[in-house]
């Protein structure tokens, strides 16, 4: 029988709670002039849309110059979809490139964008409507509340600081923690004051949920993939023929956590 509520809920950030679609494009072509030099500095102008359409395959923010890039150089939009982990791969390879200096380079245009003008890069930012107020009454209730994603933590801290929500970095595991989102899920189950434990976890990256599933330890957790975010019909139609996952609309996720149970 599965508790009606949880006592530890787990949220990604992007796509689940933040839509950061613009903030996403924006930063990624400036880090993609940054790093490639295009002799042009205005990007094409369907360059946005393809990429918005395209975020499912981006698992961590490196990626994203790199899509762009993979756009810019004519690899059809199928073709990304459907073989990004070979794809970006090569795209380093071929110019000697590496994720981790792509990843630092990325950071820095956030921080110095950031430092200049904090008030249009959180203008970039939409929270998905009824999360804030979801965020604000989980934290009432007593339900312990951790968000953890592949974003840094510290821009996570600053976006929802702005929407009036106060989750202390104890309780935000961004991509400076350097570990695999189901190691976080086993920690935040075995450091738990209140047993027994009912760890549920929301995420809009199918295969995330998938390696959750993988972790025998953590075969109790609840696992919820979010339909509002980030992933295609083809990954939300197999959370629906698996019994392990539970597809989660936004309107559900808004309301009672009994609502959220077939």
């Amino acid at each position: 029988m599965t508790a009606s509520s949880p006592t530890i809920l787990a949220l990604d950030f992007d796509g689940v709670i933040c839509d950061g679609l613009i903030e996403y494009f924006e930063v990624a072509w400036r880090t993609y002039c940054e790093i490639w030099s295009p002799v042009n500095d205005t990007p094409a102008d369907d360059l946005a849309l393809r990429f918005y359409r395209l975020r499912p395959v981006i698992e961590t923010g490196w990626e994203m110059p790199v899509l762009i890039k993979a756009l810019v150089d004519g690899i059809p939009d199928q073709k990304i979809l459907h073989e990004w982990l070979n794809i970006a791969p090569k795209l380093l390879l071929n110019d000697k490139l590496q994720a981790r200096e792509i990843a630092a380079k990325l950071d820095n245009q956030r921080d110095e964008w950031i430092t200049t003008d904090l008030n249009s890069w959180l203008s970039l930012h939409r929270f998905y409507p009824g999360v804030v107020e979801k965020l604000k009454l989980t934290l009432d209730s007593g339900v312990k509340l951790y968000i953890v994603t592949t974003k840094e933590g510290r821009f996570v801290q600053q976006l929802l600081q702005q929407q009036g929500v106060n989750l202390p970095t104890t309780e935000i595991f961004g991509k400076e923690v350097k570990r695999p989102k189901y190691e976080i899920l086993r920690e935040l189950k075995q450091q738990a004051e209140n047993k027994p434990v009912s760890l549920w976890f929301v995420e809009d990256r199918l295969k995330t949920l998938q390696l959750v599933q993988q972790q025998t330890d953590l075969e109790d957790v609840k696992l919820f993939l979010a339909d509002w975010g980030y992933n295609t019909q083809t990954e939300r139609e197999a959370a629906q023929n698996d019994a392990q996952i539970q597809l989660l609309s936004l309107s559900q996720f808004a309301r009672d956590f009994s609502t959220w149970l077939y």
